[in-house]
């Protein structure tokens, strides 16, 4: 077994524990063609699949798929042989057997609370379980167990959970109540009530300054044009003083 499959099933069986809740033993329900492509490709399952999950694992079957063998006579009779070594899960199609397709899909209906791995090598079915969430899909490829990434439903499942989409709105209407109850809701409004702003500058005050700075910027100018006025003043009396004595000589 290759060291990256071993990394990427660690990685997806993380997924499911973490999101899903599933635990050891692993409940693992296979079909007849699971089965027939393990004998073909002499895939020892009970003896590769746990190591491949790294985790303690329970094969298990219905009696539908067992039926459903028998009924294929001797083209599937290894397969058959196989499926009679696992567990038998009791399904709901005591009186009236259905199709091993049909039967495993109805055990993972109402969201898979007994937390089920499918493995089967039928497209169909494969698809049908991709549209479940928290249904982990198991398959061969050549002489390989597979164990499928998580399907869009399942990724999309966690990120509503995640995001609180899911619970329903009657739940937040309780969360609520019991808040206003417990007198959570009320102290959160009269902390914001009692919050102050920082207080700023008096613009007033600001207002003064600015008048007071204008008022000495004025007073050096009003100075100047005074100086200004007495020197021209005394140089026209020298002047008229020097026309006086130059008309007297």
């Amino acid at each position: 077994m290759g060291v990256t499959r071993q990394k990427h099933a660690k990685k997806i069986m993380g997924f499911y524990k973490h999101n899903f809740q599933f635990r050891e033993p692993y409940q693992v329900l296979l079909d007849g063609t699971f089965c027939q492509a393990a004998l073909r490709n002499k895939i020892q399952i009970r003896e590769q699949l746990p190591g491949y999950l790294d985790g303690a694992a329970q094969l298990c079957t219905t009696r539908c798929v067992i039926k459903e063998l028998e009924s294929l006579g001797k083209a599937l009779y290894g397969a058959k042989l196989i499926a009679q070594r696992f567990q038998v899960r009791n399904c709901s199609h005591h009186k009236n057997p259905v199709s091993g397709s049909t039967c495993l899909l109805s055990m993972i209906e109402d969201g898979n609370p007994h937390h089920f791995f499918i493995a089967t090598q039928d497209q169909d079915l494969s698809n049908k379980v991709k549209r479940k969430p928290g249904v982990p899909l198991l398959f061969i490829i050549q002489n390989t167990m597979v164990l499928d990434k998580p399907s869009p439903k399942s990724l999309a499942f966690v990120q509503k959970l995640q995001t609180n989409q899911l619970v329903p709105e009657y739940q937040k209407q309780s969360i609520v109540e019991l808040k206003e109850k417990e007198g959570l809701v009320k102290q959160e409004g009269e902390k914001r009530r009692k919050r102050k702003r920082a207080g700023g500058p008096n613009p007033l005050s600001c207002l003064k300054k600015k008048k007071k700075k204008t008022q000495e910027g004025q007073e050096p100018s009003a100075e100047k044009k005074k100086r200004r006025k007495r020197k021209r003043n005394r140089v026209k009396a020298e002047a008229m003083q020097s026309v006086q004595k130059n008309e007297g000589e």
